[in-house]
């Protein structure tokens, strides 16, 4: 039998965003504006399993999921089905940890990991696909510069800036 993946799509003031989830929980959390190029993307990525649209179905999801972008210092407590190397899985873990308001650069990462080189921490962070929930925004450079970011250097200033405003409260 073949796996099934829903999605839905949502929108809030970071733009447009895609949520796909297996039984056991989401498996991308993707922002974009290029509706038709994602689902191809899906398709792909997912293409031992069944896609199936479930607006009405995730409903619930993308309101959630919309607050947490809105406000990322909050918990979310979506199930995660986090799909990755070992290595990738460990590392989006870690991310977790990173309590919002706060960030920590790639060679620190690196270094907890066991590493001196923090190309491999900053490979695995680049391959996360579930933005906002795994919080790779708050990785930033050892200098303190914001670095690139999967979904826009824009958006990840505004998601650090609304975590540093709510944790200011």
């Amino acid at each position: 039998m073949r796996e099934t993946i829903r999605f839905a799509w949502g929108a809030n003031s970071l733009g447009d965003f895609v949520v796909a989830m297996s039984n056991k929980g989401i498996v991308a959390l993707e922002f974009s504006s290029m509706r038709t190029a994602m689902e191809d993307a899906l398709s792909i990525r997912f293409a031992e399993a069944e896609l199936e649209r479930a607006q009405q179905e995730l409903a619930g999801v993308i309101e959630t999921v919309a607050g947490a972008i809105d406000d990322p210092a909050k918990v979310c407590d979506l199930p995660l089905d986090l799909r990755g190397t070992l290595y990738e899985v460990q590392v989006w873990l870690m991310l977790r940890e990173i309590p919002a308001g706060q960030t920590t650069n790639y060679g620190a990462l690196a270094a907890k990991l066991g590493s001196r080189d923090p190309r491999d921490a900053t490979a695995a962070i680049a391959t996360n696909p579930i933005a906002v929930i795994v919080p790779c925004h708050r990785v930033i450079k050892k200098d303190g510069s914001i670095s690139g970011y999967r979904w826009g250097v824009r958006r990840k200033r505004a998601l650090l800036a609304r975590e540093q405003r709510v944790v200011g409260e």
